[in-house]
């Protein structure tokens, strides 16, 4: 069976981590813009003020992408660029940025996967009504989705409404690295709950408009594995499925929530209200997605954990193998290492057979196609004298991953795009530029940006001619 003709081979990026242009051609300030030059918040005080400057060299970058062949490149639409001050008046500078990158895209052969939302919610909206926290959000970020329809559906035909709403809010409600930095766990599944509202109402304003084409959203997908065959390693797995992953996909793709965590939440007192209304939405919206949209880059092996155990262990954000420790919610789960698997100087686990199992427990369970809207492997990357990047190790995780997409497509999987992450090197959330991602090399450290193609550029070019044949 392999990969079918129309397959859409693609790489990704986001707007805040590449564009640069903060605070020029009319773009309003981010929550990131702020957050980033607040001392101590990110990884060596790195932000994305000029980040790859992409804003400017944007026609460079798609050339290296057409010289790849790529099929489809997924981007990131600023809101704050779009729309300054998250509603209201309509910044026309950032309308013809984006047109001008879309049709620079279709010149080149390139599909343009558009995503809505990748994080860089406007400040004023923050300051306004605390943003995700409050349900005022919903009304206008669809609101700014029909501008972006509106403006680039006569050209986009494949839209991710939401980017890992999972990651940023317990990024940023729970584990207070992400803007605003809050840690209270009623405020976190709020806030989610309203990315699932922002998402639903939006897929039904697309839909009801006439518009052509894919929607969906993309969620941060975590496959698991029990420590062990011991009943309390196995139903430590069922919470962590229930409160995270199942959670996750079961509310954007089901329009429902997993009884076995509404009841946990609603016992700890901290359920968010969920209104009939709201139900309805959810499930008429899930409905009508076109795709399931997630981004894999790990597994996750669940052992038991006591009332008294672990609860939020340190993260790896310096790239030091080993440095992260054990994870968990007291009572309920906790993650452990799998001595099965290598991991990345991040700590990460790298598991292909885990993205199988993940495409086919998805395929069961929500009965989509599916888009791979992010996947790669975050590296140290060197440049040798000679002028190269030999990254064979990037080659050799991406050739596993693709290798088990198309056991998953012989399983029945409707795969209908992979994306790596990313295209261009870019600014890490949380590592900063030292954590690596590209199939171009970004010379960051001179301050030159100047784009080198690395040894994986190749090689994902032959995997993209030969359409998955030559791995």
């Amino acid at each position: 069976m392999g990969f079918k003709k129309d397959f859409l081979w693609g790489s990704a990026s986001a707007a805040y981590q590449i564009e640069g242009a903060y605070n020029e051609a009319g773009k309003g300030p981010s929550i990131w813009d702020l957050w980033a030059h607040i001392p101590g918040k990110t990884f060596e005080g790195t932000n994305g003020d000029i980040a790859c400057n992409h804003y400017y060299r944007f026609k460079e970058d798609v050339a290296l992408m057409k010289e790849m062949g790529l099929k489809t490149y997924r981007f990131s639409i600023s809101w704050p660029r779009i729309i300054p001050k998250g509603t209201g008046e309509i910044n026309q500078e950032g309308i013809d940025f984006y047109s001008a990158l879309i049709d620079e895209l279709i010149a080149n052969d390139i599909v343009p996967m558009v995503t809505l939302y990748h994080w860089d919610l406007p400040q004023t909206l923050q300051d306004d009504y605390r943003g995700w926290e409050s349900r005022r959000v919903i009304k206008d970020f669809v609101s700014y989705s029909k501008v972006c329809f509106e403006n680039f559906s006569d050209r986009v035909s494949h839209w991710i409404v939401m980017n890992e709403p999972n990651i940023f809010t317990s990024l940023a409600y729970m584990l207070k690295v992400h803007p605003p930095g809050i840690q209270d766990e009623a405020v976190y599944l709020k806030a989610f709950h309203h990315t699932v509202l922002a998402h639903a109402y939006t897929v039904l304003a697309f839909k009801e408009a006439g518009y052509k084409g894919m929607i969906g959203s993309s969620i941060a997908y975590t496959p698991s594995y029990a420590a062990t065959n011991q009943t309390q390693d196995l139903r430590a797995k069922e919470m962590f499925d229930a409160t995270g992953s199942l959670w996750f996909l079961d509310s954007y793709y089901k329009g429902e929530y997993p009884i076995d965590a509404v009841n946990y939440y609603k016992k700890k007192g901290v359920l968010p209200e969920i209104s009939r209304a709201d139900l309805e939405i959810m499930a008429k919206a899930a409905s009508l997605c076109d795709f399931i949209g997630i981004n894999y880059y790990q597994t996750a092996t669940v052992a038991s954990n006591p009332e008294d155990g672990v609860g939020f262990g340190e993260m790896n954000t310096s790239g030091k193998k080993g440095t992260q420790s054990e994870s968990g919610v007291p009572g309920l789960y906790k993650q452990v290492r799998n001595e099965n698997l290598e991991y990345t100087d991040w700590d990460w686990a790298i598991d292909p057979n885990g993205l199988k199992y993940g495409l086919e427990i998805l395929k069961d369970r929500y009965h989509l196609p599916i888009v791979i809207s992010e996947n790669g492997l975050g590296a140290y990357d060197l440049m040798t004298e000679e002028g190269t990047i030999e990254d064979d190790y990037r080659i050799d995780f991406l050739r596993k991953h693709i290798l088990a997409c198309e056991s998953a497509i012989e399983n029945g999987v409707e795969l209908i795009a992979y994306c790596t992450w990313s295209f261009t090197d870019l600014l890490s959330w949380l590592n900063g530029f030292k954590k690596r991602y590209g199939f171009v090399y970004i010379d960051f450290e001179s301050g030159s940006l100047e784009r080198t193609k690395k040894k994986s550029y190749e090689w994902y070019k032959k995997v993209i001619t030969s359409n998955g044949e030559e791995v």
